[in-house]
């Protein structure tokens, strides 16, 4: 049977979103041109700016981050959750004004702009040909991590959630592609297959499991609670008996901040559960070092039966 074809208003619809798409895509690369041509500090100090008005603005937002910061940090004072959370748009700010500065980042002004602590060990594997998975969370800058780390180690896949909005995914992945990434989108046909291929040529396959995704999960704790996290990089890992490492990045000082942990093979008899679980534990430690550069608008703790493997086995 044919399919039905769309109605006008569908069409019309249909239309629209991809106007405002192109019309966002403009946008975002007229402001990327403006804002690369400032010095960071201001560009920084513009996106305090923004983060300060989105503070007061999105309210909903900020109700939520406040009751997030409640949960995982239930001894702190009031003020001191408003306080975080306050910090945290302004972060946010900073972050956004940052990725659109990316493009200037190179390796005349890497060593000005970023510290390195552990990576060298994980870049001489991938120079050996060994497959490296990365694991992070949406702390400090993450798109600054994966481009600075890009500057200096090929090659660097990420797999990456799309977003609702297709020409900001386009966006975030023209720029990567600037420092040489290659980005997967999670879901997509092949996915898996360009996954096994990224490792095998050697390279670091970097994934963020710090949210919770419609995808298969399971519960470990996270500042105490059991929280839905995406098992199948850790599955991946022992799979293809990859080198795992962490890597987090920090802004502080007004320079970002990127340590890695020191790499570990993972066995086919390893057990992924456990190794998800003290990535958590890893990325849960950077919260509480940088609690205000952590992203606490998710509802972390969502419960998602559907994709709750620990329900099912």
């Amino acid at each position: 049977m044919a399919e039905p074809k769309p109605t006008t208003s569908e069409s019309d619809r249909t239309a629209v979103r991809r106007r405002r798409g192109r019309l966002l895509h403009a946008l975002l690369a007229t402001l990327g041109a403006v804002v690369r041509r400032l010095p960071l500090g201001i560009a920084r100090a513009a996106g305090v700016a923004l983060g300060h008005v989105a503070w007061h603005a999105a309210i909903r937002e900020r109700r939520r981050a406040i009751a997030n910061l409640a949960v995982a940090f239930p001894d702190w004072t009031a003020r001191k959750r408003r306080s975080t959370a306050r910090s945290m748009f302004q972060h946010l700010g900073m972050s956004v004004m940052e990725i659109l500065w990316l493009p200037r980042l190179d390796a005349s002004n890497l060593s000005r702009t970023t510290a390195f602590e552990g990576e060298e060990r994980a870049a001489q594997l991938v120079r050996d040909g060994h497959g490296v998975i990365v694991f992070t969370g949406h702390c400090g800058n993450w798109e600054w991590l994966a481009y600075a780390v890009g500057l200096i180690c090929h090659p660097v896949t990420v797999l990456q959630r799309e977003r609702n909005e297709a020409h900001v995914n386009r966006f975030i992945t023209e720029t990567r592609a600037r420092a040489g990434i290659r980005t997967i989108d999670r879901g997509s046909t092949g996915a898996g297959r360009e996954m096994i291929q990224a490792l095998r040529r050697g390279g670091m396959l970097a994934f963020l499991i710090d949210q919770s995704f419609r995808t298969e999960s399971v519960k470990v704790p996270f500042f105490g609670i059991p929280a839905l996290t995406p098992i199948g990089p850790a599955k991946l890992a022992v799979r293809t008996e990859s080198f795992v490492v962490s890597a987090f990045i920090a802004r502080r000082g007004g320079k970002q901040h990127i340590r890695f942990s020191e790499p570990v093979k993972m066995r086919r008899d390893d057990d992924p559960v456990a190794l998800t679980a003290r990535i958590t534990a890893d990325i849960e430690a950077q919260i509480r070092r940088q609690p205000e550069q952590w992203v606490w608008l998710h509802d972390r703790w969502r419960e998602r039966p559907k994709y709750d493997v620990t329900m099912s086995s």
